[in-house]
C-alpha cells in the first residue's frame, strides 16, 4: 500500500524549519503591537461572493485561482485566498468601523490553485496590516515604515521598496483605454497571459515577466501621465514622509496590483535573492472597498501582507545558526543521576533556559554527539561521580572555552552567567 503524500502545493514545516518561523512570527506580533495594531482572527472559509465583490470577478486569483465549493447547504462557499476583504468584512460586520479608526492585523494560512513554484505554493501564510479610517498618506507612511523595521528586526538587507500611484477609478478607466488602444494592435506580441488579460484585466499586462510583453511595454503610456489630482497631492505626500524617514525607495510606474480594490498609492518589497516571486510584502490603499461590501459610507482604508514563506527563506538565505537550538542539553551517564538530572533541568528551566534533558540511555560519547546536534551551548554532564561530590561538570559546545566543575545548587547561577559573559 502506497504511503500517503502530502497535497501537492501544501508543505509541511519540520521542526528545524519551524524555529525560523516562531522566530518570524514573535517578531511580527511584537512589532504590530508596538504600532498600535490590534489582532484579529476570521474564519479560513468565507462566502464565495466576498472575493468576487471585492477582488474582482475577471481577475485571475477569482477567475482560475480559488478553492470554491458548494457545501451541503447550497451555498457558495471559499477558501480565503488573502486576507484583506475578510478583514473589512469581519470590521463591517461588527461595527468597528461606525464613527472610529481601527488599527487591526492578522496572520494565518491562505489558499489558491497555482502551479507550485519556488515562493508560491497552494496553501501559503500571510500576516497582514489594515489601517481603516484615516485618509492621508501619513497612515500609508506609517504602515511602509512597519515594514521596513521588519526586515531591520529580523536582519534582512535584500528587500527594497517600489512604490506607484493607482489613482481614483475614473483616472483608471480613462487609463484603461488608452492601454487597451495601444496594446490591441499589438496582441500577437504579447505572451498567451497578456493576451488573456487583455480582455479582462488589461492593467495586469504591466505586471508581467514575460520578455516578448515587456519590450512590447516599452513604449506604452504610463498611468502616472493620466492621475486625478487628488491622487497626485496624495503620492507626492507619501514620498515626501519617506524622504523624511529616511527610507529609501523606487518609483515603478509599471507597479500594479492584482486585485480591483486597490486606488491611489500601492507599493511592494521585492528582493532578487528569491528568484522570479521576488515580493515579499506588497500592500496599498483601497478607499472603496468597505463600501463595496456593503457598508452605508465610504471608509478610507490602507494595508499590507506579507508572505512568511518568502520571509522565512530571506531569512534562512546565509544564517548557518538556526534558532531551533536549546541552551543546556543534560547528559545523563547512570541510573543513579537521572533523579538528580530531572531536578536540575527543572531548575535551569525555572530560570528560563531552554534544556533537553537527555532519555534512552547510552554511553557519554554518544549523548555529548547528540547535546551537539541539538544545538545546545553547553552540556551539563551528571554521573555518579558528579552526584557524589555534589557537582556538574559543564562543557561548553559553541566557545573555545574549557569545561568546568560547579556546585549543584550554583549551577543555575554559573550557567546564567555563562551566557551573559
Amino acid at each position: 500500500m502506497a504511503a500517503i503524500q502530502a497535497i501537492r502545493g501544501m508543505n509541511d514545516v519540520l521542526p528545524d524549519q519551524a524555529a525560523y518561523w516562531q522566530r518570524v512570527e514573535s517578531v511580527l506580533v511584537e512589532l504590530f503591537g508596538l504600532y498600535g495594531y490590534r489582532e484579529v482572527r476570521f474564519p479560513v472559509l468565507e462566502k464565495t461572493e466576498l472575493f468576487a465583490r471585492s477582488i474582482g470577478a475577471d481577475t485571475d486569483i477569482v477567475a482560475k485561482e480559488m478553492y470554491t465549493f458548494i457545501d451541503r447547504n447550497g451555498d457558495s462557499l471559499t477558501l480565503r485566498p488573502e486576507g484583506t476583504a475578510s478583514c473589512a468584512r469581519l470590521g463591517l460586520q461588527h461595527g468597528l468601523f461606525h464613527n472610529q479608526q481601527q488599527r487591526l492585523w492578522y496572520l494565518g494560512p491562505m489558499f489558491r490553485h497555482e502551479r507550485p513554484q519556488r515562493g508560491r505554493y497552494r496553501q501559503f501564510h500571510q500576516a497582514g496590516a489594515e489601517a481603516f479610517g484615516w485618509d492621508g498618506p501619513d497612515i500609508d507612511a506609517e504602515l511602509i515604515a512597519l515594514t521596513a523595521r521588519i526586515w531591520r528586526s529580523l536582519g534582512i538587507t535584500a528587500a527594497s521598496l517600489q512604490v506607484n500611484s493607482l489613482g481614483d477609478a475614473a483616472a483608471r478607466r480613462a487609463y484603461r483605454e488608452r492601454l487597451l488602444a495601444y496594446l490591441s494592435p499589438l496582441r500577437g506580441e504579447l505572451d498567451a497571459d497578456s493576451q488573456r488579460r487583455l480582455d479582462t484585466n488589461p492593467l495586469r499586462i504591466l505586471d508581467s515577466k514575460h520578455p516578448a510583453t515587456q519590450a512590447v511595454l516599452v513604449d506604452a503610456p504610463l498611468l502616472r501621465d493620466h492621475l486625478d489630482q487628488d491622487s497626485v497631492r496624495h503620492f507626492e505626500g507619501l514620498c515626501g514622509y519617506l524622504d523624511e524617514a529616511g527610507i529609501p525607495y523606487e518609483i515603478n510606474p509599471r507597479l500594479v496590483r492584482g486585485l480591483d480594490y486597490y486606488s491611489r498609492s500601492v507599493f511592494e518589497w521585492v528582493s532578487g535573492e528569491l528568484g522570479s516571486q521576488g515580493t515579499v510584502c506588497a500592500g496599498g490603499r483601497y478607499d472603496t472597498l468597505v463600501e463595496q461590501l456593503g457598508g452605508r459610507h465610504p471608509v478610507p482604508a490602507v494595508g499590507f501582507a506579507l508572505g512568511l514563506e518568502r520571509l522565512v527563506e530571506l531569512l534562512t538565505l546565509g544564517d548557518n545558526e538556526n534558532p531551533s537550538g536549546v541552551d543546556v542539553y543534560v547528559v545523563v551517564l547512570d541510573e543513579a543521576a537521572r533523579l538528580a538530572a530531572t531536578q536540575s533541568a527543572e531548575q535551569l528551566r525555572d530560570r528560563g533556559l531552554r534544556v533537553q534533558q537527555h532519555c534512552g540511555g547510552g554511553g557519554a560519547k554518544s549523548q555529548l554527539k547528540r547535546a551537539d546536534r541539538s544545538g545546545a551551548q553547553v552540556a551539563v554532564v551528571l554521573g555518579e561521580e558528579e552526584i557524589s561530590a555534589g557537582r556538574a561538570t559543564v562543557k561548553p559546545l559553541r566557545r573555545d572555552a574549557p569545561q568546568f566543575s560547579v556546585g549543584q545548587e550554583k549551577l543555575a547561577a554559573a550557567l546564567a552567567k555563562f551566557f551573559e559573559s
